[in-house]
């Protein structure tokens, strides 16, 4: 991990509500692409200073100097944080409010945006953590741990959090049952690889128990750190006698029963990726057919709508269970009265601000409702959003 004094987040729910539960104003918003490697992330603290002038102009508007200045500092702090732009994602967003400072890394890149508010701009992040294509991948083997985290267009390595062993050693330390044993990799690539253990009097079994309570550890930390505050569905690759043993002590319940069955150093990520999109489609597209049914059903029942006016009203009710929104799709109203649910029309040249589909789906997460993202060609509706009611 980065030494630097920044505390870094990962996109989850947990944030996304922590952000949407801010009160006090003004609420800054700024996000950018960034880049993991040099030269190209050379530009990316010149890229976020232009951006903190915007949040300035903004600021000005209303407050003096003084305390557009205070409002800014920890956006300067960070913009001098060196190790945090050596160690940096795809794309970055941050948040600013009173004592609030949060920085979100994404395995995703994003764009520029940077506001001044009265609530957080949060529709990016909410539509990267609900869209149902995402997933991770998870990579094990005696000597190593690798995670990564995709969609349908991309896998990526993302770094792993301190607290996750990177190899058996590690995970049990001077709990191993031999002390002595050192573990080799021998075969070629793919599904011929094998891993040949050495120890002492050749403890067959002992060597067992240690993986086995080795994968738990692993197990565990994964579904804690990133299977539980995403809900992403998670693929194994590993050689295939770990698959069994892995599924065994793993009490994931976000972990698919299919994996991928070889040596996860032994292939590259372009391949990674395709055996991984193989496994999780159908797993998509079932997850796709059984909300779309559930979603017809209730609206059979005078329980779901596709009507925004209809809709708009059962938000700020916080009669929603679960809302469809279409990826992309901006709906230029806003609701102007949370009591009412009453919308107007807005200026679609303002998408940010004026979109009623990211007010609704504010709403809906704000009040515990589920919120899911999906391609235009899955959509149930052509409006842009169907929504299932509680009542």
């Amino acid at each position: 991990m980065q030494d630097t004094a920044t505390p870094i987040q990962k996109v989850s729910h947990e944030v996304i509500q922590k952000l949407l539960n801010v009160q006090t104003e003004p609420c800054l918003s700024l996000y950018m692409p960034t880049h993991q490697s040099h030269p190209d992330n050379a530009q990316d603290p010149i890229r976020f200073q232009n951006l903190l002038k915007e949040l300035e102009a903004s600021l000005l508007l209303k407050y003096d100097k003084a305390t557009t200045k205070e409002h800014l500092a920890p956006f300067e702090k960070l913009s001098q944080d060196a190790s945090f732009w050596n160690h940096t994602t795809k794309g970055l967003a941050v948040f600013s409010a009173d004592d609030l400072f949060e920085v979100v890394t994404l395995q995703e890149t994003t764009s520029e945006l940077a506001m001044v508010a009265d609530s957080f701009h949060t529709k990016p992040l909410r539509q990267y953590i609900q869209s149902m294509d995402r997933f991770h991948v998870l990579g094990l083997s005696i000597n190593g741990v690798k995670l990564y985290e995709g969609n349908h267009r991309d896998l990526t390595e993302i770094e792993l959090d301190a607290t996750i062993p990177q190899n058996m050693v590690e995970a049990l330390g001077d709990e191993l049952t031999d002390k002595h044993l050192t573990v080799a990799s021998y075969g070629g690539a793919g599904s011929q690889s094998a891993n040949m253990h050495h120890g002492h009097g050749g403890k067959k079994e002992e060597m067992n128990n240690d993986t086995e309570r080795y994968f738990r550890v692993v197990a565990q930390e994964i579904y804690e750190k990133y299977s539980k505050p995403t809900g992403w569905p998670l693929i194994l690759t590993a050689l295939s006698e770990h698959h069994s043993l892995f599924q065994k002590v793993s009490k994931n319940p976000h972990l698919l029963h299919r994996g991928i069955k070889f040596n996860p150093g032994a292939t590259t990520i372009d391949n990674l990726k395709e055996k991984a999109w193989e496994i999780m489609e159908p797993e998509y597209l079932e997850k796709i057919e059984q909300i779309v049914d559930k979603y017809e059903l209730a609206k059979s029942g005078n329980k779901g709508s596709d009507n925004s006016k209809e809709v708009a009203i059962a938000a700020v009710e916080g009669r929603i269970d679960t809302l469809l929104i279409e990826a992309d799709r901006v709906i230029a109203m806003r609701i102007t009265n949370l009591t009412t649910g009453n919308t107007q029309n807005k200026d679609i040249n303002n998408p940010r601000v004026d979109d009623l589909l990211d007010d609704m789906s504010e709403l809906v997460t704000k009040m515990g409702g589920a919120v899911i993202v999906l391609p235009a060609d899955q959509m149930p509706s052509e409006t842009g959003l169907a929504a299932i009611f509680r009542y």
